[in-house]
């Protein structure tokens, strides 16, 4: 959709309309459509219509960690405790020292995508 739309901007410029003029038809603001033309007329086609790549954020845990919390994982739960829950991991992982310290959202991404 986005390649889409930044398409339609510069067949809409190319056309001779003012930014102000395309922002009127399009849901985009006149700075967008700016930056677009910009881009098109310092870098070219691709770089008007495509973004760069992102490198994401770095992971959290490495994999000897990954694998150190999944196997305490496939062992028993704690006395008391009838399973595993995301906070009773954390908690656990960060007192058997297998992590310094860690959140519940990385946990869980980390059991979802072993799973």
């Amino acid at each position: 959709m986005r390649v889409v739309l930044r398409a339609l901007v510069l067949r809409q410029l190319a056309a001779g309309l003012a930014a102000p003029r395309v922002a009127q038809t399009l849901p985009l603001t006149p700075k967008a459509i700016r930056q677009i033309a910009h881009r098109y007329n310092s870098s070219g086609l691709n770089a008007a219509l495509y973004d760069k790549q992102r490198p994401g954020a770095q992971e959290v845990l490495d994999d000897s960690q990954k694998q150190r919390i999944i196997a305490m994982v496939c062992s028993q739960a704690p006395e008391g405790r009838a399973r595993w829950t995301v906070r009773l991991i954390v908690e656990e992982a960060v007192k058997r020292k297998l992590v310094p310290k860690v959140g519940r959202e990385t946990i869980r991404f980390c059991c979802r995508a072993t799973s």
